[in-house]
């Protein structure tokens, strides 16, 4: 069981933002050339701002001849990773001594740019998985008006952390906006019920607000006895076996994809109470939270599929996603 499920949110580590910020403006101005106006456009920012913080990384040493500091490799991981896959954006942390601490430290910086991306009006569709839960102990409380919080997955049968409603629920919390749910199972016993349901007027209005988020924060999963799923009795030993023999690296929106991003050919995604998967390609912006060496081919066929635009993971799960073949 891994113990991060009980770990207090207050205990995730800190993200220093303007150190990552002053890293970035720096390795994208002396390292890759590009104008302080340039700058300012990718990074969301004046040309006032980005000049402050290219003094602060010339006062402070990171920049010497070359950029130094720690955000460094990182910097230059989210610039390839955008170039090799489109994203709209990337944020890469330097992977954790400790292996035990990458949801964490992955989860601290994935919740700090989702408070950065936050707006008034804002419809957010939210996944689910322990290191979701764990980024919203990064989102600072702050009073949104008609922000509204949509799970796009259906719910356990019973209370748990990671439960898709909960975490949800949460973040609505949160942000002090509504919350709206797929009231139904994560999945369903055959797929004729999941057609019953999806008719439901009820659920059908939370499908339709789902597809129509302006950004969505997910994270997958693993197709393993040691994923979420199978240890909370999602799915059975006998599921997991047939997924791996299918062809599954891991399951997006509770819908199962091999190595390329193609769903699988398993009846579970035909009982999945979730937002396929292809619906995700229409989100303005998708955010893929993840990281670890059981996550690298299934982040990778979401990435080359399009189903996120936007990464959050750590520096050696970025160069292995890169570095990776599709089999």
């Amino acid at each position: 069981m891994d113990d991060t499920l009980d770990m207090p949110l207050a205990h995730q580590p800190v993200v220093d933002p303007e150190e990552q910020l002053a890293t970035r403006a720096a390795w994208l101005y002396f390292v890759a050339g590009n104008t302080q106006a340039q700058i300012g456009k990718a990074l969301g920012m004046t040309r006032i701002r980005v000049n402050r913080l290219l003094a602060h990384a010339r006062k402070t040493g990171l920049v010497q001849v070359t950029v130094s500091g720690r955000w460094a490799e990182a910097v230059a991981l989210e610039d390839r990773l955008k170039k090799e896959f489109g994203l709209k954006d990337a944020v890469i942390v330097p992977a954790p001594v400790d292996s035990k601490q990458l949801r964490l430290v992955i989860g601290a910086a994935a919740g700090h740019y989702l408070s950065q991306q936050l707006r008034d009006g804002m419809s957010v569709g939210v996944g689910w998985g322990q290191t979701l839960r764990l980024s919203l102990g990064s989102v600072p409380h702050k009073t949104y008006k008609r922000l509204s919080v949509v799970s796009l997955i259906g719910g356990l049968t019973r209370s748990s952390v990671v439960n898709p409603h909960e975490t949800a629920s949460h973040l609505a919390d949160i942000v002090a906006g509504q919350c709206y749910y797929f009231a139904g199972p994560a999945f369903t016993d055959s797929a004729a019920t999941r057609t019953i349901l999806m008719n439901q007027p009820l659920l059908r209005e939370v499908f339709d607000r789902g597809s129509k988020v302006d950004l969505a924060f997910l994270s997958v999963g693993e197709a393993s006895k040691a994923s979420t799923m199978a240890r909370i009795g999602l799915i059975t030993e006998q599921e997991v076996k047939e997924l791996q023999a299918a062809g599954a690296v891991g399951d997006l929106c509770s819908h199962w994809l091999n190595d390329k991003g193609q769903l699988v050919d398993h009846n579970l995604n035909a009982r999945a109470v979730a937002l396929p998967p292809d619906h995700l390609r229409h989100v303005p912006r998708v955010v893929l939270v993840s990281g670890g060496p059981n996550k690298v081919a299934m982040i990778h066929g979401v990435l080359r599929s399009k189903y996120a635009n936007i990464l959050v993971t750590d520096e050696k799960t970025a160069r292995d996603v890169l570095n990776y073949r599709v089999s």
